[in-house]
């Protein structure tokens, strides 16, 4: 099998995107997506993100684990899939007044709105609305994401609990019971407060808490420290990939968590091993907005097996 691909990050979550709109290509996209993600046969990356003409939009993401289960929505996912589909002339024309569209959480980070354009991808979570940071000769450097409003309802997030939300509630595992806050992001997120982050066993933790069975789709883990009102530490294990770097969609339900357990404001810089992320949880239309870096690593082509 002989493909084009791109290999891009959003602090150090990365992937291997490939672009279906300018190539043909009919692949066992879950076999596919474990190939391509192993870093020593592999290209290495998080998982495998589709490209896709869209139905609901002109762009859809389509994106597979590092296992082949295929997910729901990924933040440095989407923020790459947006700058990959602009700058290579995918997405729609932008309305004109752009600037007048933009989040307050854009406004505030940016000195120059007039650099800023807008437009929809579709994703397993829906249709999300994207802002995106161009320079003079088109290139994307951030983007911001709305991430919609989070679920909170235990079915629906799933999660096997009782109850109109999930905060603070006790989570035994083994001789251990932590304080767990659980939300979706169009994906499960189980959220742990704690005043020692860097003692955490992640890589013991993480894998028992994804597939407890408590998460009948498994479930994302972040572990957090809040060091002030507007500012988090965290680090995640995602389901179906294991530890990353970063975790768009964790940071979103990390901040969202931490409000809910009175621990952080509506607005917070949110440092992960891969850098920050800052997401506003606006109290005017319940969206959570993201706003961080995309970055193009490589371009290649892939001649593997699959």
């Amino acid at each position: 099998m002989v493909f084009n691909f791109c290999k891009m990050q959003g602090l150090g979550n990365d992937y291997v995107y490939i672009d279906l709109f300018n190539q043909q290509l009919d692949a066992d996209w879950p076999k596919l997506a474990k190939a391509v993600s192993d870093r020593h046969f592999g290209i290495g990356g998080d998982g495998l993100i589709l490209i896709c003409p869209g139905k609901a939009a002109r762009v859809r993401m389509r994106m597979f684990n590092a296992d082949g289960s295929e997910a729901q929505m990924c933040g440095n996912g989407i923020r790459c899939t947006a700058k990959y589909a602009y700058e290579h002339g995918l997405l729609d024309d932008e309305p004109a007044n752009v600037a007048a569209q933009l989040p307050s959480a854009v406004q505030r980070f940016s000195a120059s709105p007039d650099a800023w354009r807008v437009a929809t991808i579709e994703t397993g979570a829906g249709v999300l609305t994207v802002w995106l940071e161009v320079t003079q000769d088109r290139c994307v450097e951030r983007v911001c994401v709305d991430m919609g409003e989070p679920i909170l309802e235990p079915a629906k997030i799933p999660v096997k609990m009782p109850g109109k939300t999930i905060v603070g509630q006790t989570l035994t595992i083994g001789a251990e019971q932590l304080k767990m806050t659980c939300v979706s992001m169009g994906n499960p997120h189980a959220v742990i407060f704690t005043d020692e982050l860097e003692t955490v066993d992640l890589d013991r933790l993480g894998p028992l808490i994804e597939r407890h069975e408590l998460f009948p789709e498994r479930t994302n883990v972040h572990f957090a420290t809040a060091a002030s009102g507007d500012r988090v530490k965290m680090i995640s294990w995602e389901r179906g990939s294991g530890r990353t770097l970063a975790c768009g969609t964790g940071a979103c339900a990390v901040v969202v968590a931490g409000v809910l357990e009175k621990r952080l404001d509506r607005s917070a810089t949110v440092a992960l091993p891969g850098g920050e992320l800052r997401i506003n949880w606006n109290g005017d239309d319940g969206h959570v907005y993201m706003l961080g870096p995309a970055v193009t690593v490589f371009n290649g082509v892939w001649y593997g097996p699959v």
